[in-house]
């Protein structure tokens, strides 16, 4: 299970995280955006400084390398506390580290988010490598892993407006030669389990919260606290994203939206073929 070749599983203790590339330099210097963007493909995220802060400002961080996906949501997501939220995103809670739109076939491969505010005590941004989580979850319990990878539990989302989303898909996806392609968790969307034999179903469920103890293991994370202007993409395939929760004075404003990978590595190809190399 050695995983797509370009990319490299970390931990807690990753120290690359605090390199961020800047917005402006990005349009205008290709090495600093080829290194950027060689960065979300090979750790499955990257950091983002002196973004615009204006509402709406994250599609012109998509467009950097590729374009935006537009869902049910629009072609950007409010993520801030709402009166009545119809998503956890919109509340001040921390929610478990969790890929995003599980429900979709196919989900969304990148997701951006760009901070316009964030005085709220609290807030941190965190951060996941699932891939890491899958391959510790292999060595530990090998039995969960393979219920994991075998069944296909059911995705849901139920919102405003007639929407209506299912799909099938296991929790950790692997290609036929045994390849790591993608994991999936997000006990929000996730509904009763009717798809696993009745015989392996304690067993599924214990391996569904042995991979939910890893992720929530702290040495597993790494932590941020975004400021106006300062974004980050996520491979949704691979890492798993959280924010601790926020309360009391000030306010935390972050907007969202999706792309695809293969823009990003379209681009990516062609600026380290135009560099005679992969960089």
């Amino acid at each position: 299970m050695a995983g797509q070749g370009w990319l490299r599983v970390w931990d807690g203790a990753f120290d690359s995280l605090g390199t961020a590339a800047s917005f402006d330099a990005l349009p205008s210097d290709t090495v600093v955006l080829r290194d950027w963007l060689a960065h979300v493909r090979t750790f499955g995220f990257a950091l983002l400084r002196d973004g615009p802060t204006r509402s709406g400002g994250v599609l012109a961080v998509a467009k950097l390398f590729g374009f935006v996906r537009e869902t049910n949501y629009g072609r950007w997501v409010e993520v801030c506390a709402e009166v009545n939220p119809t998503n956890p995103a919109y509340t001040g809670f921390g929610p478990q580290a969790h890929t995003d739109n599980s429900y979709r076939d196919r989900a969304p491969t990148l997701q951006i988010l760009l901070c316009l505010e964030n005085s709220a005590a609290g807030g941190d941004s965190l951060v996941v490598d699932g891939f890491a989580v899958a391959r510790r979850l292999r060595k530990l319990f090998p039995d969960a892993f393979a219920l994991l990878s075998r069944y296909c539990p059911r995705f849901v989302y139920v919102g405003s407006d007639g929407v209506e989303l299912r799909t099938r898909k296991s929790m950790i996806e692997l290609a036929p030669d045994g390849e790591l392609i993608a994991v999936r968790f997000n006990n929000r969307s996730k509904v009763p389990i009717v798809d696993v034999p009745f015989a392996n179903m304690p067993a599924y469920y214990k391996a569904q919260r042995a991979f939910a103890t890893l992720t929530d293991d702290s040495a597993m994370a790494r932590s941020f606290k975004l400021e106006p202007g300062e974004a980050f993409v996520v491979d949704n395939t691979c890492v798993l994203h959280a924010r601790t929760g926020y309360a009391g004075f000030g306010n935390r404003w972050l907007q969202g939206c999706y792309a695809d990978k293969d823009g990003l590595l379209a681009m990516l190809a062609v600026l380290e073929r135009d560099a005679g190399g992969c960089g």
